[in-house]
């Protein structure tokens, strides 16, 4: 008989985000994203950080300093735009699987890829400008975004 205690496809994938966000050197929040196509393939992967050849000893993972160039956000490309640009397929009708919720910049990526749902874990961001943003940018295109409620994810050894 086969096993009937595997995973299903959301945590499965999910996960998959989750440990690409432990690539992630920034301090304060590491993302991970995750696209499957719709034959649950994975065909992208991505985590938050610097641009490659642009290097994280040399520029700041600050997030509090009052000079816009003396932190992060000028500088560090998003998990979700990190999946989407290692791509290497259409990402039409994909889905996106993020450990948070995206901002409104990866909103318009998520947007212009073609990718039809997004699942996601956090959304500490909730009711920002950027957040309300992107929800009504997603809205308005139809684009499905779903919390994955009592996640939970056991690796047995």
């Amino acid at each position: 008989m086969k096993r009937t205690d595997y995973i299903d496809w959301n945590t499965y994938f999910m996960g998959i985000a989750l440990l690409s966000s432990m690539r992630s050197k920034d301090p304060n929040t590491q993302v991970g994203a995750c696209l499957v196509d719709t034959e649950k393939k994975i065909v992208g992967i991505g985590y938050n950080g610097f641009p490659t050849g642009v290097s994280d000893d040399l520029f700041p993972w600050d997030n509090k300093s009052e000079n816009y160039l003396e932190n992060k956000y000028p500088y560090v490309v998003h998990a979700e735009a990190n999946a989407i640009l290692n791509a290497n397929v259409s990402l039409k009708n994909c889905s996106l699987y993020v450990t948070l919720f995206p901002c409104d910049e990866c909103a318009k990526i998520i947007i212009q890829s073609g990718i039809k749902q997004i699942y996601f874990l956090q959304d500490k961001y909730d009711k920002t400008p950027s957040n309300l943003a992107a929800k009504k940018m997603l809205d308005a295109c139809k684009i499905k975004y779903i919390k994955l409620e009592n996640f939970k994810m056991e690796i047995k050894v």
